[in-house]
């Protein structure tokens, strides 16, 4: 199967939709048991860094600020749901689009989960699959739990694109 504009304008709206049901995850788990919610403007620390050659840091929590680092972290985060979406949909065929199962979801979003323990984690100067944090247990299950509702979104939203996509047809 060919993918077509629609099939890219559909997996952006669902990576935009599962990384919003991700971020309303991090908001209920902030209110119900106070977790920290995840810091995208150290992403954007990190990704202002990159011109200058800085890819790697000791801790990029004590690294300078940086211009527009929390635009620029929100913008990649959002960015990187879609580009993870338009991945599905190229993995598992655009037709996923048009008839969602959970399954195809939650594998590549369980398997994105290496980025940052393999990437960004030691990136950030937190160790592989943060080896380096006080509690590393905490941080890997933390990440794995995120993957896994970024998952589910983008199951719920591609069920919710595809309902609109067929009534408008």
């Amino acid at each position: 199967m060919r993918i077509e504009l629609i099939h890219v304008m559909l997996a952006i709206a669902v990576g935009l939709g599962a990384t919003l049901i991700m971020d309303s995850w991090a908001l209920l788990l902030k209110r119900a048991f106070n977790t920290p919610l995840p810091d995208y403007c150290l992403v954007g620390r990190w990704l202002r860094y990159m011109p200058e050659g800085l890819f790697r840091h000791d801790s990029i929590a004590a690294a300078p600020k940086r211009t527009a680092e929390c635009t620029v972290g929100w913008i990649a985060h959002y960015a990187i749901g879609v580009i993870y979406a338009l991945s599905l949909v190229f993995l598992a065929t655009p037709r996923w689009l048009l008839e969602p199962t959970l399954l195809p979801a939650m594998l590549l979003a369980l398997a994105t989960v290496a980025v940052p323990f393999f990437v960004m984690q030691p990136a950030f100067g937190l160790g592989a699959a943060a080896s380096k944090t006080t509690n590393p247990s905490q941080a890997r299950l933390r990440s794995l739990m995120n993957h896994a509702v970024f998952g589910l979104g983008l199951y719920m939203s591609a069920r919710a694109t595809s309902f609109v996509f067929k009534a408008c047809a």
